[in-house]
């Protein structure tokens, strides 16, 4: 495409079944919003669209799970999203909503122009059906063994282990989630996509029209896609939760939620215009427009494939430019989870860290899943934010900031004469756009925030090369030359980092009292960014050390979580083998006390006891050792097994066992009575 008159940015709609975490930001919203922050700072007409996801199973799961309506869960997770996202500055243009009315409007119009058209295939097919509930088994009210990877934990709609989308009825051993039973085939009506139809036009637009500019990752799975054959896909579903299907004899029926979804971009395109008083369709069907979708990787088939080819059959529409779409960021070495909340969820994270959303952006930049799976660590956190944000990008601006109000009274100083390392210098600061704009323009986020720290850190060499703070002694006129360059350099990172940190963008230019009218291309343009006698501000402290502590914290939530995922997925043993009364009469177990304990030598294990259990003292040997300390156990009532036959360990004689069970995260525990009980006391 030559040069685009405007730019429609889209990022993939967040589901309403809970908050957005740190895959989503890192995946979706964060590239998105520094290539729609980059674009406007070049002055392009741009517009940047999202909104909340609001229809299909999973919410219908949510609701009957939390004993509330569809129509509540998404209007709680949706505010949720969207507060997140202000509070986070990701610069949505409009954030809307799939239930809205211009949402369903649009989609129902969407919907009837394929039909009248006859792009749809009307078929009759069996779909799996559970008797007991009395409903089709759509999507993730079903799940079963993915037939390609054999996850045993698939949905009906898609594998999340190996990200391949399927029918419900290509599960193995499919079972209904809502009553855990074997569904039955039942005969439904739907209407279906023919995407065979579209397959040439894919084929030929994507991997030979989009084969030098699209990621090879997203080539890579369209290829496989088309490879194995496109097949006519659903477009409609039984459910009582979406967008009605709007043609006679389709009672009981809604728009699949992958149909409905992208059409929210367009929706959300439209309620924007009527809120700013506009035309709407430019934005859409102008091929002087470059649309670009930012999607995760579990996306690339809609965006890609399917989203294209309703389009095309439209007729109306331009076609995306191009889909960047990321792999998958795990969390501390396994796979985020929603279900599992194995997750940073963002809203939590703004409460823990407050004013610091651009430490997160630049974390999740610099580790963003671009070509494969990465992973995110509170330890690389804390290190990228320490190392990097504070250490170098911080350090420079507080040097340059005290400096200039030390000398100058926050005057900016008038340059002399310019040494051949002030040309350089100077000379590499009017690159930095470009170099910055080639990377974020080829959506290479990650190498562009390097760039930008690469910024910071010419500042930081020319300081400390240059070292004003021992010149000043010596030549004041120098070091005016020196304080007037790093300023330069120091306005420049100003500009330039507002798409990455714009938070800290905004502290800069206030503490630089810089023109709010700077535009990304003045870098490399302007002469100067800061004229002689420009008055600037005092220092304030861009980020701030994060301790241990605040990470131990982060990591504590996560070991808590994960403890709780293994205990509730936790095997019990099988009842053992069924006794008789009389069996049970037989054992004779009483309360006791523990009045010494020391460790039994060479052991890790065993504890040597001495407990009171009324009728007399014994010696009990335990194996306790790595869950209590010998001094923490005297006087600790306890359950004892008395008539157990005697048994020497490591030589000493053991008469009795003490009763245990495990905690949650998997400790021994004391099996006790509730209150204190006199010593000898029979359990019975």
């Amino acid at each position: 495409m030559n040069t685009p008159k405007r730019y429609t940015i889209t990022a993939a709609l967040p589901y309403t079944n809970g908050p957005v975490h740190i895959g989503h930001l890192a995946g979706v919203y964060v590239p998105a919003d520094i290539y729609a922050r980059y674009l406007r700072q070049k002055g392009e007409d741009v517009l940047f669209v999202c909104g909340s996801d609001e229809h299909g199973v999973p919410i219908t799961i949510k609701a009957k799970k939390e004993g509330i309506t569809p129509q509540q869960v998404v209007d709680k997770y949706n505010e949720i999203i969207k507060t997140s996202f202000a509070d986070f500055g990701i610069s949505f243009d409009n954030y809307s909503r799939t239930s809205a009315k211009v949402h369903h409007d649009t989609a129902s119009g969407f919907f009837t122009k394929l039909y009248n058209d006859g792009e749809f295939i009307e078929e009759v097919t069996e779909q799996l059906y559970d008797a007991e509930a009395n409903q089709y088994l759509a999507d993730r009210f079903v799940v079963g063994t993915c037939p390609k990877c054999g996850n045993e934990e698939s949905y009906g709609d898609q594998c999340e282990n190996c990200g391949t989308t399927h029918n419900a009825t290509d599960l193995i051993n499919p079972k209904s989630s809502i009553t855990g039973n074997v569904p039955s085939l039942k005969e439904t009506k739907h209407w279906f996509l023919p995407l065979d139809k579209h397959e040439a036009f894919l084929k030929e637009w994507i991997l030979e029209g989009h084969k030098n500019d699209w990621k090879p990752n997203v080539l890579g799975q369209v290829k496989s896609w088309i490879d194995d054959g496109l097949r006519p896909r659903a477009v409609t579903r039984d459910l009582d939760w979406g967008i009605p299907v709007p043609i006679k004899g389709a009672d009981g029926k809604v728009l699949y939620v992958w149909f409905d979804a992208p059409i929210g971009y367009i929706s959300a395109t439209k309620e924007w215009a009527e809120q700013n008083n506009t035309d709407w369709e430019p934005y859409w069907k102008d091929e002087n427009t470059k649309l670009v979708h930012f999607i995760g990787k579990d996306n690339i088939v809609f965006h890609c494939i399917i989203f294209p080819a309703m389009l095309k059959a439209h007729g109306d529409y331009i076609l995306p430019e191009n889909v960047p779409a990321n792999e998958f960021l795990n969390l501390e070495g396994n796979k985020l989870s929603t279900s599992k909340n194995w997750a940073v969820w963002l809203h939590e994270y703004l409460q823990d860290f407050p004013e610091k959303q651009d430490v997160l952006r630049y974390a999740l930049t610099a580790t963003a899943p671009e070509t494969k799976d990465n992973d995110f660590t509170w330890k690389d956190f804390q290190a990228r934010n320490n190392n990097e944000l504070v250490a170098i990008f911080g350090n420079f601006i507080n040097r340059v900031i005290v400096l200039t109000n030390k000398y100058y009274g926050g005057q900016v100083p008038p340059a002399g004469e310019f040494s051949e390392v002030d040309e350089e210098t100077l000379a590499t600061l009017k690159e930095f756009p470009n170099t910055i704009s080639r990377s974020i323009e080829r959506y290479r986020f990650r190498e562009a925030s390097q760039e930008l720290l690469s910024l910071a850190r010419l500042g930081n060499k020319y300081l400390a090369d240059e070292e004003p703070w021992k010149v000043i002694k010596l030549d004041e006129e120098r070091v005016k030359t020196i304080m007037n360059v790093a300023l330069q350099i120091a306005a420049g990172l100003a500009v330039l980092s507002e798409p990455f940190l714009p938070f800290t963008s905004v502290k800069l230019k206030n503490m630089l009292n810089l023109d709010e009218n700077l535009a990304w291309n003045d870098v490399s343009e302007k002469e100067v960014l800061l004229e002689a006698d420009h008055q600037i501000n005092k220092a304030e402290l861009l980020f701030a050390k994060i301790e241990d502590s605040e990470i131990t914290t982060q990591l504590e939530k996560l070991q808590a979580t994960k403890t709780a995922n293994e205990q509730a997925n936790k095997v019990l043993e099988p009842q053992k083998e069924t006794i008789e009364f009389d069996d049970f009469t037989k054992l004779d177990m009483r309360v006791g006390t523990i009045i010494e304990a020391i460790k039994v030598p060479k052991t890790k294990k065993l504890l040597q006891l001495k407990v009171d259990v009324g009728i007399d003292v014994r010696t009990i040997v335990s194996g306790i050792a790595e869950s209590f300390k010998p001094e923490d156990i005297i006087g600790q009532q306890v359950t004892v097994l008395c008539n157990l036959a005697p048994r020497k360990l490591r030589g000493v004689e053991s008469q009795g066992m003490i009763l245990m069970t495990d905690t949650p995260d998997g400790k021994l525990a004391f099996v006790e009575p509730s209150e204190k009980i006199e010593n000898g006391g029979q359990v019975s």
